[in-house]
This record gives C-alpha cells, sequence and structure tokens, in this order.
C-alpha cells in the first residue's frame, strides 16, 4: 500500500480507500466487519461513508467496528458525506447550515467519534448559498467537529468558485473532491482534474470499476444475470447493459485490461485500479465490495506496477471522445504554448 497527503492538507491516507455504501445492504455487518478487518490488515487507513448509506446504518455498523478495535480509531482517517435526504421535510436536505448541523452531528453519533476527519458536501446545492455552506464547513472545522472538508460530484467551476470563496473569506479550504472516474468514464478530465490540479485538491474516485464493466464479469453480446448490479436489476440493469454493450469502445477497453491482466497473471480489476491509482491528481481510489474475497482481489491492486506502456495503451484506448470545441485537439492545441516560442 502506498500513502499520499489527503489533497494540500498535512494528513496522510493509502492510495486505496474502503468504501462502505454496501454495509448493511449488500453485506450484512459480519461480512462488514471482515471487508473492515481485512482492509485494515492489508495496511488500509481511509474509510469513506455516507448518511444516506443503508439510511444510517453503514456509519452505525463502523461505529461498532471501531468501538470492538479502540486501537483502530487512532490509525483511521475517518470521512462521511451529508447532503441528500434522511427524512421527507423540506430541511432534511441540502447543504444549508440547518440541515448540515443536524447531519454532521447524527453521522458523529451513529459514528460514536468526535471528530469526522473528512466531511463532504455529497453534491452541490443549487438552493443554499455557497458562503452559508462553506462558513458551516470552516466553522465545524474550528470547532473540531471535523478536521477537514470536501466535496463530492462537483463539476469544474463549482469547485474552483469553493476553493476562491473560501480563500476571500479566510475560511479553511476544501481538500478533496470525489468524482466518477474509471477507464470508461474520463470526462472529467477536460475540466475538473485541471481545478482540482490548480487547487491542490486530491481525487478519490468513486465506481473505480465501471459499475463492474472493467473486472471482467459482463461478456459482449450475453446479457447480466444473477449476482451483479445489473443483473439483480433485470429492467434498469437491461437498459445500462444494452447502452454500454452496443459502444465498441466498452470492449475495446476491456480487452486492453484483460490482455495487460493475462501478462501479469493478475485480474482485470487490478489492472483497471492500478490504472487510476496513478492519474494525476488521485490521492485514494474508493474500492466497493460485497464480499471479503471482492475485496482482498481489489486490494491487490496496490502491489501490482504496470509499465509505462502499459499505462499508455491503457490511456489510449480509453481517451474519452471530445467535440471539436472546446475540448478538441485544435481548442487544446490554442490553449498551449512552447516555452521555446516560434510558430
Amino acid at each position: 500500500m502506498q500513502y499520499r497527503t489527503l489533497g494540500h492538507s498535512g494528513a496522510v491516507v493509502s492510495n486505496y480507500a474502503l468504501g462502505t455504501m454496501t454495509f448493511g445492504a449488500e453485506a450484512t455487518e459480519e461480512q462488514s466487519f471482515a471487508m473492515l478487518d481485512g482492509y485494515a490488515a492489508a495496511g488500509g487507513n481511509f474509510i469513506d461513508t455516507a448518511d444516506v448509506y443503508s439510511s444510517g446504518v453503514s456509519e452505525e455498523i463502523i461505529g461498532r467496528w471501531l468501538a470492538a478495535r479502540p486501537a483502530e480509531r487512532d490509525t483511521v482517517v475517518l470521512a462521511s458525506k451529508g447532503r441528500f435526504p434522511m427524512g421527507t421535510a423540506p430541511n432534511d436536505v441540502g447543504t444549508s447550515r440547518r440541515h448540515l448541523a443536524r447531519a454532521l452531528d447524527e453521522s458523529l453519533r451513529r459514528l460514536g467519534v468526535e471528530r469526522i476527519d473528512l466531511y463532504q458536501l455529497h453534491a452541490w446545492d443549487p438552493v443554499t448559498p455557497l458562503e452559508e455552506s462553506l462558513r458551516f464547513l470552516h466553522d465545524a472545522a474550528s470547532s473540531g467537529k471535523i478536521a477537514y472538508y470536501g466535496f463530492s460530484n462537483f463539476l469544474g467551476w463549482q469547485l474552483t468558485k469553493a476553493v476562491h470563496v473560501a480563500r476571500a473569506h479566510g475560511w479553511s479550504e476544501p481538500v478533496t473532491l470525489q468524482p466518477q472516474y474509471n477507464l470508461l468514464v474520463r470526462e472529467i478530465e477536460s475540466e475538473i482534474v485541471p481545478a482540482s490540479l490548480d487547487a491542490g485538491i486530491g481525487l478519490l474516485p468513486w465506481s473505480p470499476l465501471g459499475g463492474g464493466w472493467l473486472s471482467g464479469k459482463y461478456k459482449r453480446d450475453q446479457p447480466p444475470t444473477g449476482a451483479t448490479r445489473l443483473g439483480e436489476n433485470p429492467a434498469r440493469g437491461m437498459e445500462a447493459w444494452k447502452a454500454r454493450n452496443a459502444d465498441p469502445r466498452t470492449w475495446e477497453v476491456v480487452k486492453a485490461v484483460e490482455d495487460i491482466a493475462g501478462r501479469h497473471g493478475a485480474s482485470a480489476s487490478q489492472v483497471a485500479l492500478a490504472w487510476l491509482a496513478d492519474q494525476p491528481a488521485v490521492t485514494s481510489v474508493i474500492l466497493g465490495a460485497r464480499t471479503a474475497v471482492q475485496l482482498a482481489d481489489n486490494l491487490a491492486a496496490a502491489d501490482l506496477e504496470l509499465t509505462a506502456g502499459e499505462l499508455l495503451r491503457l490511456s489510449e484506448v480509453s481517451r474519452p471522445r471530445v467535440g471539436v470545441y472546446p475540448y478538441g485537439p485544435m481548442a487544446q492545441e490554442q490553449r498551449s504554448r512552447r516555452i521555446e516560442g516560434g510558430r
């Protein structure tokens, strides 16, 4: 396991984080404890959850695990999120001071801790003034309820605005951003990655295996069945499978991943994860698993070293399709400059 600073902060986290959205839903408490134990034994120290994961049950499971293993609380960097509905009333959602104050206190209670190391706004809120949300996060950090804060699912301009609003007021600045990012979903590279690099923001990619497509579990022209995310929801799953299956690029990427995996004696998942962990601005890749066996396979990516040629092949075959402007080659050239000058 490698360790990196959490964005521009001084906190240090493993480059693979344990995502816990399955806890209390697809994984029982016993299975969740097994994953937590296995992750810690592998050297992982970064656990990510959210209040809405299993309606708070994920946080409760983590809280009971920490209570049963008090030594881990001094080692683990704990992250959670607030923003989405935890009730039906108008103020049970959003990033207002009123909602976040209650959401944070409830997360602290469920986790059984006095401080959350990284508290994240789960998504942009078009209703609440950004200043209100950022002032709340600054106050929460000042009071010791959180150590750092970050965002999830923000666009590039939203992230940049938040950074500069915080700086203008002298408030604590964000350190991380959680976006969806993987070999099949690379659109964030046009705006979000550059914005993150500019501000020293660390990326925490979620869905690193593209919903299972990069694990090799789905096959061309074979509709998903059984214990897969798409197979367990036939209506929605079939629609999503058809769209992805019909794109030739999907299978070009999958083939490249499987070819490289074969050369290393590794799994396709490990190759996809190793590529992602190597990308600019990425601090820690969030692993989501249903079982300890799945998690162990994913964690083995930490020991996989891809060659420069393999990384390049994966980057080339998965290169996102963009229009002519403003992200196409001509527009990129317009924004570039050769240091030696000349035409």
